[in-house]
């Protein structure tokens, strides 16, 4: 198991897909590798984890991975959690296995992604029945230094803690522009604190993670919620004093959605208990494997991306 115990320095986590897909979105699909095969996913990772160690020197970086992008024990509690994001069901009945609609050009890019992390000693962590986001709420609550999460995933808001120094760092443009999110931002633009992002997300819902809501009740409506009631336990029980001040279809709304609410917190929030394995997560200094890494660069044709990470790794 990871341990903590007596590591106080920078931890940087990286939502690792969140960032190459927007790499892949981001570099334009001309760069390619010399058999012509696209590595514009490869190369941004490369340029984006450059820029975030020159600017924020980390002591320990992760980057963690989705092993499990839609865990069946979510689906179990909420059956539409990222339906709408499966491509395709194999097998028979129930038992079939769902796979994430990834772009063509860009899954053949997530292995190379794999082998030149590995080869560069930058610790790579995803965990069996885990999402990328679980495996970053469980190392933010075993660390004891400041953490910084690099994710375009706004559900992480809910980690941020000032208190205990965690933040995220928000790409608004590549990673070069960052919105630093803490306690004070989220009060600004969310009326909640980190902790309280969980009860806002469940009740507006989300779309893009197949997360119905509570029907009618909108992030701001949410938050003027939580900002009468406290949190989503003094809400319901809102529901239950026919004295409260709610109106008359919020209450019918909440009422109606008690199912669901009953099992959302489950589904919205991070874990915090995944059995991490036992990674050196320091940031190298040099490659780990400078044969396996020439031979990448050669194949892939990496070039200044990969000389760029180097270069920076080595200061």
């Amino acid at each position: 198991m990871w341990d903590v115990t007596q590591r106080t320095d920078r931890l940087m986590l990286l939502d690792t897909a969140s960032l190459y897909f927007r790499a892949y979105f981001g570099v334009p699909d001309s760069v390619k590798a010399p058999d012509g095969t696209p590595v514009n996913a490869v190369r941004g990772l490369l340029e984006f984890i450059t820029r975030l160690v020159h600017d924020h020197h980390p002591d320990s970086l992760v980057a963690c991975m989705d092993a499990d992008w839609r865990p069946q024990w979510r689906v179990d509690l909420i059956p539409s959690y990222k339906a709408h994001r499966v491509a395709q069901e194999t097998g028979t009945g129930q038992s079939g296995s769902f796979t994430e609609e990834i772009p063509d050009t860009l899954s053949p890019q997530v292995p190379i992604i794999e082998d030149v992390l590995d080869a560069v000693g930058i610790a790579r962590v995803g965990v069996e029945g885990y999402e990328a986001d679980d495996v970053i709420g469980t190392f933010t609550g075993r660390a004891t230094g400041p953490v910084d999460i690099v994710t375009g995933d706004r559900d992480l808001y809910q980690l941020v803690d000032d208190a205990r120094e965690r933040r995220v760092l928000y790409p608004l443009k590549g990673v070069g522009t960052l919105q630093v999110t803490d306690e004070e931002l989220l009060r600004e633009k969310y009326g909640v604190d980190g902790s309280g992002y969980v009860d806002l997300a469940l009740l507006r819902g989300d779309p893009s993670d197949g997360l119905p809501g509570v029907p009618g009740i909108g992030e701001k409506t949410a938050a003027k919620l939580l900002a009468q009631f406290g949190d989503l336990a003094g809400i319901m029980a809102a529901v239950d004093d026919p004295k409260s001040k709610l109106t008359p279809s919020q209450r019918k709304r909440l009422e109606e959605s008690r199912p669901y609410i009953a099992v959302a917190p489950t589904v919205v929030r991070v874990a915090g208990d995944v059995p991490l394995p036992d990674v050196d997560t320091a940031l190298p200094r040099e490659a780990r494997d400078p044969a396996a890494l020439d031979k990448l660069a050669e194949r892939w044709g990496l070039g200044g991306s990969l000389q760029r990470l180097l270069t920076t790794l080595e200061r």
